[in-house]
């Protein structure tokens, strides 16, 4: 039988309301699947929508349930979480641990400009379709690649350089086996 392992699952940190929908995560819920991820050794992406989800990320590395420094993805601008702003943008990673490795992305219209803010902070990005159906205003994405295509050439035009996928596994600490 074939089995496969990712690399990495989302661990969304907390409950947010999106608009009349929930997505609801107990502190005892997230207590067994971290718990579940570490013990599978897969990577956790934490997806962080406020604050108060960021701080139960770090008590729960200092438990031993989630491994230190973490991936940890600040998830901006999404209906009753934190604002696509600079200020909060910094704000959240101000309360990162040290050495943690960190992404952000805004969804819709804040895509492009949270690509920016967070190369600019010291981050990576995230964008595709997943939260983001527009290249621009009007206009639909043809698929995630020209939305990749847009995010490398703003990283690249503030001087950064984009990352190939084993020079990603390496930054992220993955582990192939």
């Amino acid at each position: 039988m074939l089995q496969l392992k990712p690399e990495i699952c989302t661990l969304d940190m907390g409950t947010l309301n999106f608009r009349d929908h929930v997505l609801t995560n107990t502190e005892s819920h997230l207590r067994q699947m971290a718990a579940s991820v570490r013990d599978a050794g897969i990577l956790p992406e934490l997806e962080i929508f406020d604050s108060g989800q960021l701080q139960l990320a770090r008590a729960f590395m200092d438990e031993g349930l989630l491994r230190a420094p973490g991936l940890f993805q600040l998830c901006l601008g999404l209906h009753w979480g934190a604002p696509a702003t600079p200020a909060m943008m910094l704000a959240l990673t101000q309360m990162l641990p040290d050495g943690a490795i960190w992404a952000a992305f805004g969804p819709g219209r804040h895509a492009f400009p949270m690509v920016a803010q967070a190369f600019l902070l010291g981050g990576h990005v995230r964008v595709g379709l997943e939260d983001n159906l527009y290249f621009g205003p009007g206009e639909l994405a043809s698929g995630n690649g020209q939305l990749v295509a847009r995010a490398a050439n703003i990283v690249e035009l503030l001087g950064g350089k984009v990352a190939s996928p084993d020079e990603a596994r390496s930054l992220l600490r993955i582990v192939c086996s």
